[in-house]
């Protein structure tokens, strides 16, 4: 039962899509970056057993001392997994490879789909004051990303502008769906965002028009163009924005922390204040 004394919680956003490469983790990282610059406070759960999001963040495997893999399996407190990462207002429950195991152990545990939602709904992480909880989910729909889901208000999708984008989509939008009658009636597609945008590419065009058409207003306007600069930066353990502020990268994501802000403007001005 609902607590009615607790704080409105913060919205908890699944970053997923199947399919590898899409831009997903960079788009968790620098997405979590951009609103962080707008005073949010963020929490980036590492959900992907390749811990890129963690690296990404700053935060070495050596001082992954708990990581999300305990937050599930061992039912540790969240407050003793969330650590601080390079970023100023982002705070990160990190991964490590241990994460590829856990699939098969969460197969005979009864509340295997309710673990995350569970540890994400824990009342120490009110302390704490979150706007926006990301979840890094790994590339793809495995008990991990049901788990993401579950625990999540809203799924956003990066589709990188490539043909076949669209077709690959279709068994994510099965797996909200199913999640949505079964688990998780209020999960909502938060958006979808284009990502390796070329404007020079008649297919990226192709695929933007295709997209929009599909789908509507789901897809942001903003698109994340390929860059260099994006590429480079999580070398450096840095977002796109602390590595080259003036990039067109940072640039875009700042654009997309803009728009997802002003979806939910109505909401966060309800929030308590601190």
């Amino acid at each position: 039962m609902l607590d009615p004394t607790r704080p409105r919680g913060p919205h908890i956003i699944a970053v997923a899509n199947q399919k590898g490469g899409v831009g997903k983790t960079t788009t968790a990282i620098n997405l979590a970056a951009a609103l962080a610059e707008r005073g949010k406070k963020i929490l980036l759960v590492d959900l992907d057993p390749q811990g890129n999001a963690s690296t990404g963040l700053g935060v070495e495997p050596h001082a992954r001392r708990a990581t999300t893999y305990d937050l599930l399996l061992d039912d540790i407190p969240v407050a003793d997994v969330i650590v601080a990462t390079t970023v100023s207002g982002v705070w990160l429950s990190p991964a490590t490879t241990d994460l590829s195991s856990a699939d098969m152990e969460l197969v005979a545990n009864e509340k295997r789909s309710y673990l995350l939602y569970d540890a994400l709904h824990q009342p120490a992480l009110d302390a704490w004051f979150f706007d926006f909880i990301l979840i890094d989910c790994p590339p793809s729909l495995s008990l991990l990303t049901v788990n993401a889901l579950v625990a999540a208000n809203a799924v956003l999708v990066p589709l990188q502008a490539e043909f076949f984008a669209l077709e690959g989509l279709t068994q994510l939008m099965l797996t909200i769906r199913e999640v949505r009658q079964t688990a998780n009636t209020l999960l909502r597609i938060e958006g979808v965002v284009l990502t390796m945008y070329d404007t020079r590419n008649n297919l990226s065009q192709q695929v933007e028009a295709d997209a929009r058409a599909t789908l509507g207003e789901l897809v942001f306007r903003t698109m994340i163009p390929r860059n260099v600069r994006i590429s480079e930066a999580p070398s450096h353990a840095l977002p796109v924005l602390a590595y080259d502020s003036a990039s067109k990268g940072s640039a875009a994501y700042r654009a997309l922390a803009g728009e997802l802000l002003a979806r939910h403007a109505p909401v966060q001005a309800e929030r308590a204040p601190r």
